[in-house]
């Protein structure tokens, strides 16, 4: 399996912020292992990085690797629509 590198970009401490980022890392354990790097961005702090990114919306997920490059935006509360975003199929 290859190494996915994740992008989690927030606003800030709110609910919605700390619920994403707690709903992805409890996903990536579950299925990932060890096999991810997880990076969280907060856009008021690092406005340039969402600019760049072209972040509309928060939380925004931008996996970055493996190709091809896929975004899901909300609160990542749906495992199966996460893994869909992440062209994850877990083994049956």
């Amino acid at each position: 399996m290859s190494k996915y590198v994740l992008k989690l970009y927030v606003t800030g401490h709110t609910s919605a912020s700390v619920r994403a980022a707690a709903n992805l890392r409890r996903i990536c354990e579950e299925e990932l292992g060890g096999q991810y790097e997880l990076i969280i961005i907060d856009i008021l702090e690092r406005p340039q990085l969402a600019q760049d990114e072209k972040i509309l919306a928060t939380p925004t997920l931008i996996k970055e690797l493996p190709l091809p490059l896929r975004r899901v935006i909300g609160d990542l509360s749906n495992k199966e629509q996460v893994l869909l975003g992440l062209d994850y199929y877990p083994a049956v």
